[in-house]
């Protein structure tokens, strides 16, 4: 037998160990970590596993927030079998594999199968059926796992057998009391004989954009290569978490007043039709790990509020921004987040909706709930008919220019103004041609 033969040989193998974000997995509810909101006391989640009568679901969340996680959880709790099953790799084929392990083991354990689907936004439309006639029947509990907007991704007629739950990315705090019990109970970096500058892990911390499983990973990696010292001690600072997350630590807080300072700046500096300032701004926030989706979500709201209808385009182009990177990810996708930066601080700028819309929402909490004119309400019946309803409506579209004056605020609101439009940009041409 050759020396390679002998090598890879089954004597010869040694099982590596699991990587450190599998060992720190909880397996019972009450060792995980955030989403109080489903598993606190008395919340949706707990509420289903102390029932014992679990649905199929779809976690959707963000990366690493513990969709897997909570999947097993769940069948540990209600002791089901437990199978783990990738939309990325699988098929219709391995489906219906699956789903005979699934009935075998009705059959022979009376024991509940949980077929875990990850990513199942990967799977097509025929993938999806081939899931509905078995979770019908109660054959499989079906729990997907998906980053992406169920609404969108997942076939009605699925996600009306299944309940949505939404899990949110964990907070930094979240991630560094999962980092300390790591440090603290994983037998293979207790060996490493660690000491951890604090530092070291609030960086890990903020950089993993509340993933646990990259936060673990990035400490794992931190601990095993940084060099012990004369006493076999092994000191991870900052440095060696930067090393290890291939980013560098910025003054920043997420929850706290920097964070804030360089939102000001951003927001400000698109105001003031400032792309430089904007622009780096705009990459301190990405630099320090702030959430791109974020700052996706604040040039949105900057372009409906600062922009408005002076660039109607404005709004759209943050909102592609968004999908861009949304698509993309890091670091790929923050390009189209500097375009639309850039895009938004050139743009002529008008409030005008902003100011309207507060307006009218003045006007709503003061005078409430106000009759609808008889002239633009919809006559269904007849005896609306003879109430009045719709009498003398006025169809535009038989008006030139498709205008036409008529009645559409209450009574008692009648002339008010609301809408004060500027004179910059379209708004002000389309004003203008009106005028005209």
């Amino acid at each position: 037998m050759s020396d390679q033969a002998d090598i890879f040989s089954p004597e010869r193998s040694v099982a590596a160990p699991a990587p450190l974000a599998d060992r720190m997995r909880p397996r019972k509810l009450d060792q995980v970590v955030g989403q109080e909101h489903l598993i606190g006391p008395g919340k949706v989640l707990r509420r289903i596993l102390e029932s014992g009568e679990v649905p199929s679901l779809i976690f959707w969340g963000p990366p690493g927030s513990g969709k897997t996680t909570l999947a097993r959880v769940i069948a540990g709790s209600i002791e089901a079998e437990f199978i783990e099953f990738s939309a990325v790799i699988s098929g219709i084929k391995e489906i219906k594999e699956v789903i005979r392990q699934a009935e075998q083991a009705r059959a022979a354990r009376a024991r509940r199968t949980i077929l875990f689907v990850d990513e199942i936004h990967r799977f097509n439309k025929a993938q999806q059926d081939a899931f509905l006639p078995y979770v019908e029947r109660g054959t499989i509990i079906l729990i997907g796992a998906t980053t992406e907007n169920p609404s969108f991704e997942v076939i009605s007629a699925l996600l009306s057998r299944c309940q949505v739950l939404i899990l949110k990315g964990l907070d930094q705090e979240d991630v560094l009391c999962i980092l300390r019990r790591a440090i603290a109970e994983d037998h293979i970096l207790k060996g490493l004989n660690l000491v951890v500058d604090l530092r070291a892990l609030e960086f890990i911390a903020r950089a993993c954009y509340g993933d646990a499983r990259a936060a673990l990973n990035g400490l794992e990696i931190a601990a095993n290569t940084v060099k012990p010292d004369g006493s076999g001690a092994r000191h991870l600072g900052l440095s060696d978490a930067e090393e290890a997350m291939q980013k560098k630590s910025l003054l920043y807080d997420k929850a706290g007043e920097e964070h804030y300072n360089l939102i000001s700046a951003l927001h400000k500096s698109l105001r003031d039709s400032d792309p430089d300032g904007a622009l780096y701004w705009l990459g301190r926030m990405l630099a320090a790990g702030e959430d791109p989706l974020y700052i996706a979500r604040r040039l949105i709201r900057f372009a409906a509020e600062d922009v408005g209808l002076a660039d109607p385009n404005a709004l759209l182009i943050a909102n592609q921004a968004k999908e861009a990177y949304h698509f993309l990810g890091t670091p790929e996708g923050e390009l189209a987040l500097a375009e639309a930066c850039i895009y938004l601080a050139l743009a002529p700028k008008s409030n005008s909706v902003y100011l309207a819309y507060g307006a009218v929402q003045r006007e709503i909490e003061s005078s409430g709930s106000l009759p609808v004119p008889l002239v633009i309400r919809n006559a269904v019946t007849k005896l609306m008919k003879e109430a009045g309803y719709g009498a003398g409506y006025k169809y535009a579209h038989d008006f030139p220019g498709a205008e036409v004056g008529q009645q559409h605020l209450p009574d008692e609101l009648e002339g008010k103004v609301f809408y004060q439009p500027t004179e910059r940009g379209w708004e002000g041409r389309r004003m203008k041609e009106k005028k005209g």
